[in-house]
C-alpha cells in the first residue's frame, strides 16, 4: 500500500507568512518557480532574498521581502512594536526606521485585482484569495464594518501581499491535499499597531482562530508569536485536525522568523506518509441476509457495529426464499475494520455467510468551520467542489443544541443557516 502523504505544519513557536514560506522552500519547493510568480506581481518597490541563518542553534531558511524605503512598514521593527525599552538594536540595511513612510491601505477589491494580474495557477490564485478573505472577515469583525469597507493596513502592504502569494504558490507546488496544523504557540503581553496598543493575540488573530477552529497553545513567552497573515494561511490550508496514529517522515523544512524572541520563533513543515494507515479512498461493503432475527436484535447489532468503527450501517426489508420476510444488513467500513465488524455480525446474528466487496470512492475535501449566528456558534461542514467553490452544511447536533438553547424549532435555524454556497 503506497499510503497517503500529509503536509504537517508544526507551529509550536508561532506562525507568520514569511516563516511559513521559508519552511516550504526548505521542504523542497522550487525557489526559481516561486520567483517567476513573484516577478509577475504588479507592484514595485520590493525584492526577495532567500538565505540561511541560525535560530536557537538550528539552521533555518529565511524568506525576506525587502522593501524600498518609502514602502517600509513597522512589522519587523522591535522598537516600534514594543517601545524603545525593548532593548534590542534593530537595523534595516543601514537606514533608521522612522515614522514618515508611505502606507498603502488597500481594500479587498484592489488586492484581488493584484492577484488576478499575477501569473500563477488558478489553484494558487484561489488559495491566495481565500487567505485574504479570512483576513478580511477577521478585520471586518474587529472594526465592526462590512467586508467591502475593510481596508488592510499591514496585510495590505506589498510585503504581506508577497508573503501570501508566495504561501499559496508553495502549497500549490507541494501538491499535497491533506494538511494538518499543530496547536499554534502564542505569547503574551501587548503589541503596538496602527490601531494603537493591543493585547496578544491581537483581535485579527483571535477572530481568525475562533472562526476557523484553530487551536492556540498559550505560552509564558512575551511577544506576538502568531501574526494575522500566519493565522490566515494556517486556517486556509488546514484540512484535517489530527495526525494519524502512525506515519513515517519523508521530508522536513524549517523556516525562521525575523523577530528577536526567546525562544526563537520557527515553523517546521514536514511531509508525512501514512503507509501503515488505511487508504481512505477504498472502502469495504459487507452484506448479509437474515430471516430469523427480531428488530431489537438488529438494532443492537447496529449499535455495536457503529461503536466498532463502521462508517455506515443500514438494513432493509426483503423477501427471501419461499417468500419469507427477512432483513438485508449492509455495512460500509474501511479495510482495517473489516475483520472486527465481520466478527460482530457472526457473533450477534444468526447469519452463516457475509458477502464482501472492495470499492473505490471519491470524496470531496472537507473541514469543520464555526460561524457566529444570532442564536450562538453553529458548527458547519465545508466541502470544496471540483471547481474550487465551496458549500457549507450545518451539523445536525449543533443545530439541535442551538434550537434547544433558544427554545425555537430546529427548522427556524435551518431555514436561515442551511446549505450555503460560496465562490
Amino acid at each position: 500500500m503506497a499510503g497517503t502523504d500529509i503536509l504537517y505544519i508544526e507551529a509550536n513557536t508561532g506562525i507568520s507568512g514569511d516563516m511559513f514560506v521559508a519552511s516550504m522552500l526548505d521542504l523542497g519547493v522550487s525557489e526559481d518557480k516561486l520567483r517567476q510568480v513573484l516577478d509577475s506581481v504588479p507592484a514595485d518597490g520590493f525584492d526577495v532574498v532567500v538565505s540561511r541563518k541560525e535560530k536557537g542553534g538550528v539552521s533555518v531558511c529565511d524568506f525576506d521581502v525587502r522593501l524600498d524605503e518609502k514602502y517600509e512598514n513597522h512589522d519587523h521593527d522591535m522598537d516600534y512594536l514594543y517601545g524603545h525599552e525593548h532593548g534590542h538594536d534593530h537595523e534595516h540595511d543601514g537606514h533608521t526606521h522612522g515614522h514618515t513612510h508611505d502606507h498603502v491601505h488597500r481594500g479587498l477589491k484592489e488586492i484581488n485585482d493584484i492577484l488576478d494580474r499575477t501569473d500563477m495557477s488558478e489553484r494558487a490564485r484561489a488559495l491566495a484569495k481565500r487567505i485574504f478573505e479570512i483576513l478580511g472577515s477577521a478585520e471586518s469583525k474587529a472594526h465592526g464594518v462590512s467586508m467591502d469597507k475593510v481596508h488592510f493596513h499591514e496585510v495590505g502592504a506589498i510585503d504581506s501581499i508577497v508573503d501570501i502569494v508566495a504561501a499559496a504558490v508553495c502549497v500549490d507546488e507541494i501538491g499535497i491535499d491533506k494538511v494538518v496544523i499543530s496547536p499554534i504557540g502564542e505569547g503574551s503581553g501587548t503589541v503596538r499597531t496602527m490601531h494603537g496598543i493591543l493585547s496578544v493575540p491581537v483581535p485579527a488573530v483571535a477572530n481568525i482562530t475562533s472562526d476557523n477552529s484553530l487551536v492556540i497553545r498559550q505560552t509564558p513567552w512575551r511577544g506576538e508569536y502568531i501574526t494575522p497573515t500566519g493565522a490566515a494561511i494556517a486556517a486556509a490550508i488546514r484540512t484535517d485536525d489530527e495526525l494519524p496514529g502512525s506515519y513515517s517522515i519523508k521530508k522536513i523544512g524549517v523556516g525562521g522568523g525575523k523577530r528577536d524572541y526567546d525562544p526563537p520563533s520557527m515553523v517546521r513543515a514536514m511531509i508525512l506518509n501514512t503507509q501503515s494507515a488505511p487508504d481512505e479512498s477504498r472502502i469495504v461493503k459487507l452484506e448479509t441476509d437474515i430471516d430469523d432475527s427480531t428488530g431489537e436484535v438488529i438494532g443492537h447489532v447496529m449499535d455495536k457495529l457503529y461503536a466498532a468503527g463502521a462508517r455506515e450501517v443500514h438494513f432493509s426489508p426483503i423477501y427471501m426464499k419461499k417468500n419469507r420476510p427477512g432483513i438485508e444488513l449492509v455495512v460500509i467500513t474501511t479495510l482495517d475494520k473489516t475483520d472486527e465488524l465481520e466478527r460482530i455480525i457472526f457473533m450477534e446474528t444468526s447469519t452463516i455467510g457475509i458477502r464482501k466487496q472492495l470499492m473505490d470512492r471519491s470524496v470531496l475535501k472537507r473541514r469543520e468551520v464555526t460561524v457566529e449566528t444570532k442564536y450562538g456558534r453553529l458548527k458547519m461542514k465545508e466541502v470544496t467542489l471540483p471547481d474550487s467553490s465551496t458549500r457549507r452544511y450545518p451539523e445536525y447536533e449543533s443545530l439541535r443544541e442551538l434550537a434547544d438553547k433558544n427554545g425555537i424549532p430546529i427548522m427556524e435555524i435551518q431555514a436561515r443557516y442551511g446549505l450555503q454556497v460560496g465562490e
